[in-house]
């Protein structure tokens, strides 16, 4: 279905994405107390997410899969028979889409504080 001009498919998919970052937050967070980490030094209390910590692993997601798809092309380039071109070519396409994701969040993000810098109190 088409709402305008935005699939509903694809924003199911994101907020799926959303998700599953948030639960990969949560389990690094538990991953870390169980480990002894000083409690002092969290600065959210546990079983929240800190906003910063979600967005770090996001851009961290991004980042490894560009990092990824330029090793992948390295080795194609270099005549491993082992990657394909199909494989190099989709593992670009999700780097690329994760990317200018990540680019749209960061527009509306700005866009939202100048919105609500220009408020009147």
């Amino acid at each position: 279905m088409n709402i305008g001009g935005i699939d509903a498919s694809r924003i199911e998919a994101m907020v799926a994405q959303l998700k599953a970052t948030a639960a990969r937050m949560e389990a690094s967070a538990s991953v870390g107390a169980g480990l002894g980490v000083n409690q002092a030094d969290n600065v959210s209390p546990p079983g929240k997410l800190d906003f910063a910590d979600a967005l770090k692993a996001s851009l961290d997601s991004v980042n490894q899969a560009q990092t990824s798809s330029q090793k992948l092309g390295e080795k194609f380039a270099m005549g491993d028979d082992k990657v394909s071109l199909s494989d190099v070519m989709i593992s670009m396409q999700k780097a690329n889409i994760s990317f200018q994701t990540t680019v749209q969040v960061r527009n509306k993000l700005v866009s939202a504080y100048h919105d609500i810098m220009n408020m009147q109190i």
